[in-house]
């Protein structure tokens, strides 16, 4: 059940592609590498996936529209432990070398193989349940703050915060187990600035003095992060007067939200005169990015969605997955933000900064 439709390299990224862009920020490994031996830092990686299997097995195993739930989770966590394994022995083995996207499509593949298509519906039921609940109340303490400036660096802090519900993170999927997350004190417990990427105030004077036609959003998870971090900013962008496109997976993965699920969140925000409390949401569209993985290669999106950014002066890309572990470095035409928090250990390593630390990058392309 992988997304079957064609795909289409994303129209903003720089070309020529081929020697412009690689999709995973961090290589496992370098030309020189033995072929046939794993690396040390493919050894991370792997370790890292297979930490995840019990709470991906805890998920499979309570899923109510699956017979036999409880064996097939357990096949599962059999199957996805002995490919990582393999990868390990010999890392050209099950179509690698691997990197993060193979990883994660191969545990994906794994799971709807078995008959599991969607693991983590009830979770994320509940939490766009709750998030819906207290939209209107965060949009109202954005919409209190006057300053401009401060107005923004709120809006990116709730970004950051609701990131924070990551299901695919072993420690936060712990968390999370036991007392939830609540949104607004995850907003003040961010780690300080600066953090290990930090253009806030380079692009909080931009806001300031600039505005953009239109904007695509890569969106993230579901819950807080899309309905109490993304939504907000995007009603900030259409009050300004610029279009927005959230691009949304085509297939669940994790608690990523969906394309069908952003169309139910939105049309449930919206009053009877198609308002986003009190901001004409006209100029908001919901596109299918193609995508089936918490990860994202811009090489391959859906023409739907190519079509929508191909005259948009700024793209977004948010969260762990879509911004840090692939598409840190790749370079667009137009404005860029990567933005999203670091949740696994291997990453912060790799940037040079704390675990939960904060991305916030800001490319600004002049004359596009």
């Amino acid at each position: 059940m992988e997304s079957s439709s064609p795909s289409v390299p994303f129209p903003l990224l720089q070309t020529p592609i081929e020697s412009n862009y690689r999709a995973c920020t961090i290589p496992y490994r370098f030309p020189s590498d033995n072929p046939r031996k794993a690396t040390p830092i493919e050894i991370e990686w792997i370790d890292l996936f297979l930490n995840s299997v019990t709470s991906f097995r805890q998920r499979a195993e309570n899923d109510p529209t699956v017979a036999d739930a409880p064996v097939k989770a357990e096949k599962f966590a059999q199957r996805y432990t002995a490919i990582l394994e393999d990868l390990k022995k010999n890392p050209e083995s099950h179509g690698g070398p691997p990197d993060c996207t193979l990883l994660c499509r191969l545990r994906e593949q794994v799971l709807r193989e078995l008959g599991f298509t969607d693991i983590f519906k009830k979770v994320k039921d509940e939490e766009n349940a709750k998030a819906i609940s207290l939209f209107k109340d965060v949009v109202r303490l954005n919409d209190a703050i006057e300053d401009e400036g401060k107005r923004v660096e709120n809006l990116i802090r709730g970004i950051l915060a609701g990131n924070i519900f990551d299901l695919g993170s072993a420690q936060l999927a712990e968390v999370f187990a036991k007392d939830g997350m609540s949104f607004l004190a995850s907003c003040q417990n961010l780690v300080p600035r600066p953090w290990v990427i930090d253009d806030l105030d380079v692009f909080k004077m931009k806001w300031i003095k600039k505005s953009w036609k239109k904007a695509v959003i890569f969106v993230d998870n579901s819950g807080a992060d899309i309905i109490l971090g993304i939504l907000p900013f995007a009603r900030d962008l259409l009050r300004r007067g610029t279009k927005v496109v959230l691009a949304a997976n085509d297939l669940p993965s994790i608690n990523d939200v969906t394309y069908p699920e952003l169309i139910e969140i939105i049309s449930k925000l919206k009053d009877e005169n198609g308002q986003l409390v009190g901001v004409d949401a006209s100029g908001l569209l919901v596109a299918n990015s193609g995508n089936d993985l918490p990860v994202i290669d811009l090489t391959s999106v859906s023409p739907e969605l190519a079509y929508l950014a191909s005259d948009a002066d700024l793209v977004i890309l948010e969260g762990m997955g879509r911004a840090i572990e692939t598409n840190l470095y790749a370079q667009m035409k137009c404005d860029s933000i990567k933005i999203g928090m670091v949740k696994h250990p291997e990453v912060a390593q790799f940037l040079g900064g704390r675990l939960y630390d904060c991305v916030f990058k800001y490319n600004e392309v002049s004359n596009y």
